[in-house]
């Protein structure tokens, strides 16, 4: 089933959106008050407990591979499907497709990006556009956050090359 049609430079407008290192549109719509310590985190900082964020894929842009030390929780709102593809520590590819799980085969209407793993995510077709949010807890924050070499990505899982050069920063 074809997905209505999103105008995404209204998007754009109405929730001030802007452009996003990995790709595609963002902004943050939620940082908690409330801070948390990561057991495993050796210095001790503290971070939002949770942050969240709208992002918008469109005009052929995807989220290039990158990799946040937290989980995020991926929440389908508009618009066409999209496919996230993670790599895990153990080199397996997944690929988990967002969508409007009544009308799109297929697809789930969440999806959890476990932290650490690597990961990406493309319209399902090219000229596709899609609202989405990303929860994030702990929260992001942009010093944890790493943007693949793709080189080095596709050095260390010569299996998925293909996919990852795709997808890459330089793919843009």
């Amino acid at each position: 089933m074809q997905a209505p049609r999103i105008d995404k430079d209204e998007l754009i407008r109405r929730f001030n959106l802007q452009p996003h290192p990995e790709g595609g549109f963002f902004r943050e719509t939620y940082r908690a008050q409330s801070r948390v310590t990561r057991e495993n985190d050796g210095g001790g900082e503290t971070r939002s407990a949770s942050t969240a964020i709208y992002f918008l894929l469109c005009d052929g842009a995807h989220s290039a591979w990158h990799r946040i030390r937290s989980d995020e929780l991926w929440h389908f709102y508009a618009g066409d499907p999209i496919d996230i593809h993670v790599i895990d520590a153990n080199g397996r590819l997944n690929t988990t497709r967002l969508g409007n799980a009544l009308t799109h085969p297929g697809a789930v209407f969440q999806a959890v990006v476990p932290a650490g793993d690597w990961f990406a995510a493309e319209c399902s077709s090219a000229a596709g556009a899609a609202l989405v949010g990303c929860t994030v807890a702990p929260g992001f924050e942009f010093s944890e956050f790493e943007l693949a070499a793709s080189g080095a990505l596709e050095a260390a899982h010569p299996e998925h090359r293909a996919l990852i050069a795709r997808l890459g920063p330089a793919a843009r």
